[in-house]
């Protein structure tokens, strides 16, 4: 099914392009990709996928060589990595850049957040791409569209069994992005690191527990060989959009027709990305039951909890950053619009 999606997608955007390749003087062109991780899901059908994904629409005349976290700078500052010019565009997170503008969060997901399929419409259709991209342009000077998108992450892989509000007091979790607020405020101890970094610290007992990706996503770094519990579900991230980002410069080079390229393979890459994690996912359970570990749901108490802390986080952040009021509001207003969803889309079953 994930196969005859992207075919129909390649065929139809081919299509579209065949006249401008053909009318248009079509130049060649070599970039260098700078990614916030090593390897895994986001490498191989994210940062990968998009370069084989523009390859394929240029007719390789436009080719990313694509470069592992720490290679050509910091895996969490990928955007000043391509905005000094070291990379001509990076795969990343926004939320990394929450630090410099809590408005990054609102992009890349948050306590607060819908669920990735009202994201998705809310990016593609209710114009969230292009308040992305204008945000990206004036508060960082790059240019900016979605790659990649997750559903709602693991809450924690943990040394610890976690279920209660009290659970979570004292807690050395690692994590990013505004989660480092709303859990401190929640009684957990956060820290930020780098992908890489988390098995070592997890192994060590430096950290209690972590939170990074998916089911499926979380099995290539092996946190089941370092943790007890598998903690569900992750109510601090319900989505988890990403991100390309390209210097300015590196885009000028290309012509109009090798821009919408690049977009279309963005796309592509990101809904292919959220059928293939959605599959896997579903699978995804039953390995970590095999390797020994437990899975924990998370009380109702701490799911409602997360996220009231999350909503009321934004809503104090909006006070005092326009920007972020600007997005939030947006936001918010086109979620309004799905709030019978339920009615007309979900059919009752026994």
């Amino acid at each position: 099914m994930i196969n005859t999606i992207k075919k129909i997608l390649f065929g139809a955007i081919t299509l579209s392009l065949v006249f401008a390749t053909n009318t248009f003087a079509a130049d060649k062109h070599k970039f260098k990709m700078a990614a916030s991780w090593g390897g895994g899901p986001l490498m191989e059908i994210g940062a990968k996928a998009f370069a084989n994904n523009v390859s394929k629409l240029s007719n390789g005349r436009i080719e990313i060589e694509v470069f592992p976290a720490g290679t050509l700078g910091p895996g969490l500052k990928v955007s000043e990595t391509v905005k000094n010019g070291v990379a001509d565009m990076g795969h990343t997170w926004m939320g990394y850049d929450w630090g410099k503008d809590k408005t990054a969060v609102l992009f890349g997901g948050y306590a607060g957040s819908s669920d990735t399929e009202k994201m998705l419409h809310w990016l593609y259709r209710g114009g969230g791409v292009e308040l992305q991209a204008e945000f990206r342009d004036q508060k960082f000077g790059l240019i900016s569209m979605p790659l990649f998108v997750r559903t709602a992450e693991v809450f924690l892989h943990s040394r610890k069994p976690v279920k209660t509000l009290k659970d979570l007091n004292g807690l050395k979790l690692r994590t990013a992005g505004a989660w480092l607020e709303i859990s401190k405020g929640m009684g957990a101890s956060p820290v930020t690191m780098p992908g890489g970094e988390v098995y070592t610290a997890l192994e060590r007992g430096t950290i209690d527990a972590t939170e990074w990706g998916t089911l499926w996503e979380n099995m290539s770094p092996g946190f089941d060989k370092v943790t007890k519990y598998v903690i569900i579900p992750g109510v601090h991230q319900p989505t988890a959009p990403f991100e390309l980002v390209i210097n300015k410069k590196a885009w000028g080079k290309l012509s109009d027709t090798d821009k919408q390229i690049v977009k279309d393979a963005a796309f592509i890459t990101t809904m292919d990305s959220w059928l293939t994690i959605g599959d896997e996912d579903a699978k995804a359970l039953e390995y970590f039951k095999s390797k020994g570990n437990e899975i924990i749901e998370l009380n109702a108490e701490v799911q409602y909890a997360g996220r009231e802390a999350g909503l009321k986080w934004a809503a104090g952040v909006a006070k005092d950053n326009a920007y972020f009021k600007k997005i939030l509001d947006h936001q918010n207003a086109y979620f309004a619009r799905w709030k019978d969803s339920g009615k007309y889309r979900n059919v009752k079953v026994r």
